[in-house]
């Protein structure tokens, strides 16, 4: 299978979104995998219902990365050349899945922005959100000399051959900031693709103590440190470990 595309979705806890969302990415994706990381509202029987469909399921909830790193592993065991992820929650357009793939034809990784240009009707982010993201997505840039203007967008298309080079581990919603480290250390070509802002009328949650602002600063700064010191650590050698991580139920 040559220049096929995977889109892949991480699902935890999305019970009330997955059947639209998984409609409308149908439509713009022939192949399309969903992660259930764990699910326990009622997501796994949803997807159970609805038809043909690709799922690995988590036996735990392991975190947004882990989902994304068995996707990846999904992707290079089937021979993908292109895999996009998209979240499940309703904030992304599925019908933006063909610009990503085009984009990635001469790009190693095309990263969703929501502050590359605004949309009409796009949304205010929550305060904190949008804080964070600015102040670590500064961050990435003068420690690792990009020019990113959204550090945490989920709307991404990736080629296989990249992610190969790279030694993905972190399981939680802190795993962009240890991509985005190796991906400059691999001298991966990056560009981003402008997205509208949606934020949905609804209460999301991280996850225990990561819900503080303070809290989930903090996670991100140890996790960009450790990724750092790691890339530092391995500069004279060439790049190695194991793909993706761990990624058995």
């Amino acid at each position: 299978m040559r220049n096929s595309v995977l889109t892949a979705l991480p699902v935890f806890n999305e019970v009330a979104h997955v059947e639209q969302v998984l409609a409308e990415v149908r439509r713009f994706s022939r192949d399309v995998l969903v992660v259930d990381d764990g699910s326990t509202d009622g997501t796994s029987e949803k997807l159970a219902s609805l038809g043909k469909l690709r799922v690995v399921r988590h036996t735990r909830n392991r975190g947004y990365g882990a989902a994304l790193q068995t996707a990846f592993r999904y992707a290079d065991e089937q021979g993908y050349d292109i895999v996009v992820t998209i979240d499940c929650d309703g904030q992304h357009e599925p019908q933006r899945i063909p610009q990503f793939v085009d984009a990635c034809r001469d790009a190693d990784l095309v990263s969703g922005s929501r502050y590359l240009r605004r949309f009409p009707g796009d949304h205010q982010p929550p305060p904190d959100r949008r804080r964070i993201n600015r102040q670590v997505t500064v961050e990435l840039n003068r420690r690792l000399g990009l020019q990113l203007t959204d550090a945490f967008c989920g709307f991404k298309a990736y080629r296989s051959e990249a992610i190969r080079r790279l030694t993905l581990s972190e399981p939680g919603y802190a795993m962009p900031l240890e991509l985005w480290v190796q991906a400059a250390a691999a001298g991966l070509r990056i560009i981003e693709l402008p997205v509208p802002l949606v934020y949905l009328d609804e209460k999301r949650s991280f996850g225990g103590s990561l819900d503080d602002p303070f809290t989930r600063l903090e996670c991100y700064h140890l996790v960009l440190d450790r990724s750092m010191a790691a890339v530092s650590a391995c500069a004279a050698a060439p790049w190695s470990g194991t793909l993706y991580g761990e990624v058995a139920g």
